[in-house]
């Protein structure tokens, strides 16, 4: 949840509602009714109004900054491993940080019987 006064920009327009997309604002208020599809009241000093906004609509400024930086990096990398030739590196960022680590911790599965996986079927349909 976003917090009062935080500085935020506008991603999308759900509704159609002709927001600013890409233009930042601030979080004026809450629309704590249950009823209503929109989140937040934001206000965009560009143009001078107010908006009701859903929360899908609307993402923090320092986490778009932090997407923006971990993509920076993940295509400088890319771009060194592609000029050094290096493959290892290259297939490493390219398949993610923990891939390794994925494979060794991935639990073997346990081949059942129709008779049992019937029984946990039925098993988690009463819980």
């Amino acid at each position: 949840m976003l917090q009062l006064g935080e500085r935020v920009v506008i991603v999308g327009d759900a509704f159609e509602q002709n927001l600013p997309v890409g233009e930042y604002g601030y979080v004026i208020a809450y629309d704590r009714n249950p009823d209503n599809a929109f989140d937040y009241v934001i206000r965009a000093p560009k143009t001078g109004r107010n908006y009701y906004v859903p929360s899908d609509d609307v993402e923090s400024e320092e986490l778009l900054l932090e997407y923006e930086a971990e993509r920076a990096t993940q295509e400088a990398l890319i771009d060194y491993a592609l000029a050094t030739h290096n493959e290892k590196l290259f297939l490493h960022v390219l398949n993610g940080e923990n891939n390794d680590a994925d494979e060794q911790m991935e639990p073997t599965k346990e081949v059942l019987s129709q008779a049992e996986f019937i029984k946990q079927v039925n098993l988690r349909a009463w819980i």
